[in-house]
């Protein structure tokens, strides 16, 4: 009986050694965001194993939102990549020779949706094996911000803080004094390990340069700090100076306003004056035709004057002309010669 259990272990043995296999261990394996992650799967096959070769890889999403998804394949000595659009152009296999028993692939440019289990399945009939490999995607601690919360100055108590813009949990924190005795106080001890320092009844002693750095599992940064305790300003005279300033700029404003109403109203002013003179006074008479009219209605009976009255007329005529409307003619207008038919008697007799 024991000789015959021997001989089924010792054969089930040789048909485990001679069956396909991956010789790579289940794994987790951790990365950081856009780092290249590379999942293993190497393999041997049998002797017996004699059918076409066909390996697949899958992705089980860590949200388990999604069914698992094929993301490489390789049949018939043929690659296909296009299966899993979110891994598009960004999963490859290692080797040029997969036939050789690697069939590991590389996942590049990680990014948090990267994040789930990958199995590994080989087959090349009878023989078929899978395994499992778990990726982390993890961002390193970056954008991290030193600064200081409250007044630096003697007596006072403010808190000296460290930030990251981004990095994945958990993270972990150092500080150190970088300058003077390069001696951390012995009351900031118990938190030299956290993001924020309380400083109480700070001295001049703790003014320096100051380091904060952030771990994580794949990676850490690190930021800066200056640090200076001075003696408490005259808070007195700055609120004193910052009333008096408000009221002079208060004034000033006042005078521009004042200044400028003022000049709107004269200007106003002024614009009505103006319209009431252009109302009230008539437009000036055209004195020029008014000779010319007085000239031209006296002009018609020059035609049937002797010569003897004309010397007469004519005085009569500048005399009565207006010496107003002239002064202001431009052009005294010039009269043409009279027309006139002398005439006299002989003998009673009326001669032209």
């Amino acid at each position: 009986m024991a000789l015959l259990l021997r001989f089924v272990l010792l054969c089930g043995v040789a048909d485990f050694a001679r069956s396909l296999t991956i010789i790579n261990p289940e794994q987790m394996i951790e990365k950081a965001k856009g780092e290249t992650a590379y999942l293993p799967c190497k393999f041997t096959v049998s002797d017996e194993d004699q059918g076409p070769l066909d390996i697949e890889w899958l992705l089980s999403p860590a949200d388990n939102q999604k069914p698992d998804q094929v993301i490489i394949l390789y049949s018939g000595d043929k690659i296909y990549v296009d299966y899993y659009q979110d891994l598009k152009g960004r999963v490859h296999f290692t080797s040029n020779d997969i036939t050789s028993g690697d069939a590991s692939i590389n996942v590049t440019n990680l990014q948090l949706s990267d994040i789930g289990i990958y199995q590994c399945k080989v087959k090349k009939a009878p023989g078929v094996a899978n395994k499992k490999v778990q990726l982390t995607v993890l961002v390193k601690p970056s954008g991290i911000r030193c600064f200081i919360d409250g007044s630096e100055e003697i007596g006072n108590d403010f808190k000296l803080k460290c930030e990251p813009k981004e990095g994945s949990l958990p993270l972990r924190y150092e500080w150190q004094k970088l300058s003077d005795s390069q001696k951390m106080p012995d009351s900031w001890l118990p938190e030299m390990t956290s993001p924020v320092i309380s400083v109480k009844n700070a001295t001049s002693e703790y003014s320096g340069t100051y380091s904060c750095t952030v771990r994580n599992r794949v990676g850490s940064d690190q930021c800066l700090l200056r640090l200076d305790v001075v003696p408490p300003s005259n808070r007195a005279g700055t609120i004193a100076g910052a009333i008096i300033g408000t009221l002079l700029a208060l004034v000033l404003i006042g005078c521009i306003v004042f200044c400028c109403h003022k000049k709107r109203r004269e200007e106003k002013y002024e614009k009505e004056v103006h319209h009431d003179i252009r109302e009230d006074v008539p437009p000036p008479k055209s004195r020029t035709s008014t000779a010319r009219s007085y000239i031209g209605s006296n002009h018609s009976s020059l035609g049937s004057m002797s010569p003897s009255n004309m010397e007469g007329y004519s005085k009569t005529l500048y005399n009565q002309v207006p010496s107003e409307d002239f002064e202001r003619a431009p052009q005294s207008p010039t009269l043409p010669p009279a027309k006139f038919t002398p005439t006299y008697e002989t003998n009673g007799i009326t001669v032209v």
